[in-house]
């Protein structure tokens, strides 16, 4: 019976951290769509301004691809 106890009890743990994470991912979504929204809004202040943004980000991307490092999947890091 302890054995039976123990797999339920394990069931509702990784069911109820699935309902959690799920929720987190949701929210994490919502503010991702909120950001893009306002990097959206400074892109366009930017090139109203007369700001070339697809070459300074051409430029971002081509510093930072020269000297970038993998990062540990997250497999390796726990």
């Amino acid at each position: 019976m302890a054995e039976k106890q123990s797999r339920d009890e394990q069931i509702g743990f990784h069911k109820g951290s699935l309902s959690t994470l799920a929720k987190e991912r949701q929210e994490l979504t919502r503010i991702v769509s909120i950001v893009e929204q306002l990097m959206q809004m400074h892109i366009g202040a930017l090139k109203e301004l007369g700001v070339d943004v697809e070459k300074e980000a051409k430029e971002v991307s081509k510093d930072a691809g020269s000297g970038s490092k993998r990062k540990a999947p997250i497999e390796d890091i726990l």
